[in-house]
């Protein structure tokens, strides 16, 4: 039976080959956009390489303050001090790590002025993320303790300002401050990776970022494996209720949590920051929301195209009511038809979504990109691929399967 229904559906779809195409067409333009968008963000939430161990670490990105009488609120990053007496001593946590956010800084060099993206990190920022070493070494401990000038560049970066490349040994000048290039890394477009140059905490012009509860660092806290994360996420929320500011007349009360990055961006779009709940589950409901509204549209004009398609075949499906076949079966074969149709226009899609990425990552749009269609984006693929045919089938073969045999013999919807 189902060879039948393959052979069958072959043969319609070779029969108006100008139908079958703009079906196609609509469900490969439909899909290559779900597609890109769904690499990028499966790039983004669940990477690997530089941030592959992002399994195991949380971050704590923002602070929110109160007064005591809850009148006045300030969301900020946090500052080094909180990270340094609140954080670090965290006893589920395997590795705390502390970095700035980038800020664009002004590079001097050789008479030329580059504007580039810096980060300040510790050493542990190092062990936590797996950047790949073109050349040269990373900061250690040592040039946390000693405050050595040194910076480590990406590639792109260490090309631009040094013709030959080779950038190890080389002295920039940044700001007003003269570093030493210690290394080069591969280029990383990654949350908490990206940047242009990065230099050590210690390497600051003064220490007042060591006594400030709020600045511009992110904490990024490693547990042992994946398992200690709701432990973590339990102890941060607990310490953030014993932070005592400076000013205690200022601010009486502090929240801040342990979040995966998507709880991240949950939070910053959806959530609250005074509350545990990030506001993943809403965020992840709007996705599936928006990308089934995305569908919507184009599978609601292939259901006027196969009402159309499916009218034409009203004799052979009267033939087959008048011998027997029920409304599930014909149902079953006309839906058949759509979904496979539906999964070639998934595969060619899989294709040029891929050379829409290639073109991304060429065109320089968004800089250091790289991503690959993985196996789970791949399965993302058909199982939309998959619903985009149920959508656009199901209708019109209910509607056809209904018809009276009598009037379907003779042609008449």
């Amino acid at each position: 039976m189902f060879k039948n229904y393959l052979l069958t559906a072959y043969k319609v779809f070779m029969r108006r080959k100008l139908f079958t195409a703009i079906n196609l067409l609509c469900i490969v333009l439909t899909l290559v956009v779900l597609m890109v968008i769904t690499a990028l963000l499966e790039h983004a939430f669940r990477p690997t390489g530089v941030e592959g161990k992002s399994e195991r670490f949380l971050q704590v990105t923002m602070i929110d303050a109160r007064s005591p009488d809850g009148h006045n609120t300030w969301n900020s990053p946090l500052g080094y001090k909180l990270i340094d007496q609140y954080l670090k001593p965290l006893k589920s946590v395997q590795v705390v790590a502390a970095v700035t956010g980038t800020e664009t800084v002004s590079v001097y060099q050789e008479g030329r002025v580059t504007e580039l993206a810096m980060r300040h990190a510790d050493a542990n920022y190092w062990k936590m993320l797996d950047f790949t070493l073109r050349a040269g070494r990373l900061p250690n401990a040592d040039d946390d303790a000693q405050g050595h000038m040194v910076t480590v560049l990406n590639a792109s970066t260490a090309g631009k300002l040094f013709a030959a490349g080779n950038a190890v040994g080389e002295k920039i000048s940044v700001g007003g401050q003269t570093f030493e290039v210690i290394g080069v890394v591969q280029d990383e477009l990654h949350f908490n990776a990206y940047a242009d140059l990065w230099a050590p905490i210690t390497s600051y012009p003064t220490t007042d970022y060591q006594h400030q509860m709020m600045g511009n660092f992110t904490a990024l806290l490693m547990g042992a494996s994946a398992a200690d994360l709701p432990l973590i996420k339990q102890e941060v929320e607990q310490v953030a209720k014993t932070v005592q500011f400076d000013d205690p007349k200022q601010w009486g009360k502090a929240y801040f949590w342990a979040d995966s990055k998507f709880d991240v961006f949950a939070r910053l779009l959806v959530g609250e920051s005074n509350q545990a709940d990030s506001g993943a589950g809403t965020m992840l409901t709007l996705l599936l929301l928006m990308m089934l509204l995305f569908m919507l549209l184009p599978a609601l004009n292939l259901v006027n195209l196969n009402v159309g398609r499916i009218m034409e075949r009203s004799s052979e499906i009267g033939v087959r009511k008048a011998f027997g076949a029920t409304s599930a079966q014909l149902v079953a074969q006309l839906v058949l038809e759509n979904v496979l149709l539906s999964l070639a226009g998934g595969l060619i899609g899989l294709l040029c979504a891929q050379v829409v990425l290639w073109w991304l990552q060429g065109s320089g749009l968004v800089p250091y990109l790289a991503v690959q269609l993985n196996a789970a984006v791949f399965a993302y693929g058909l199982l939309m691929a998959l619903i985009f045919g149920l959508l656009s089938g199901v209708i019109p073969a209910w509607r056809m399967s209904r018809l009276d045999p009598v009037f379907a013999l003779k042609g008449a919807a």
